[in-house]
């Protein structure tokens, strides 16, 4: 986050009064690697991260994730991704917050992408919220693949969560639906998914 502020950017946080108090799965859009700090450094407690693994073999910083309890996804391995959501849900009854980002990857154009069901199949398993967190402008600040850091505003918006300890395994689909519309309606029409309409359905 130093470096970020240190580049010229600015981050804007709106709507923790909408944060659940207790354990929380927050959910987040991916477009840059500006915006995993802005996220983070928003969100008002300790949380840990899945990650793909290749990011734990980087000197010192990935001894560093696995001190803050952050566990490496494999997305090469069905196997493993597996396993490492299913360590995650035991972490999340067991009172650690998590934020994930449900797209898999960054976006390479800034619009939400589909979300793969991982993060609600965990939520429903460990009884807590999901809270959408609309992260936008960071696409504009670094884009994707570059490493130049342009001076901004990144806006950091926690959107109105939902219980997913109301929603059974079966309905994880109805659930993924829910939380991904509910984060596009709160990015910028740029941001949204083409075609997407706020209130549509």
């Amino acid at each position: 986050m130093f470096f970020v502020r240190l580049g010229g950017v600015r981050v804007r946080v709106v709507g923790t009064e909408r944060i659940p108090a207790g354990t929380c799965l927050f959910v987040a859009n991916h477009t840059s690697a500006a915006d995993a700090p802005a996220v983070v450094g928003a969100i008002p407690r300790r949380i840990a991260i899945l990650l793909k693994a290749s990011l734990f073999r980087w000197p010192v910083v990935g001894r560093a994730f696995l001190v803050a309890g952050f566990i490496p996804v494999d997305r090469k391995s069905a196997e493993s991704a597996i396993a490492s959501l299913e360590k995650a849900t035991m972490a999340l009854r067991n009172g650690q917050s998590f934020l994930i980002y449900p797209e898999g990857t960054r976006s390479p154009d800034g619009r939400l992408q589909a979300f793969k069901k991982g993060a609600v199949v965990m939520a429903i398993k460990a009884g807590v919220y999901i809270v959408p967190v609309a992260c936008s402008g960071a696409h504009r600040v670094m884009e994707k693949g570059s490493l130049d850091l342009h001076p901004g505003e990144i806006l950091v918006e926690f959107l109105e969560a939902v219980d997913a300890g109301k929603y059974e395994v079966a309905q994880r689909d109805a659930l993924n639906q829910l939380v991904h519309d509910r984060l596009a309606a709160g990015l910028p029409e740029e941001q949204r998914p083409v075609g997407f309409v706020v209130g549509a359905g």
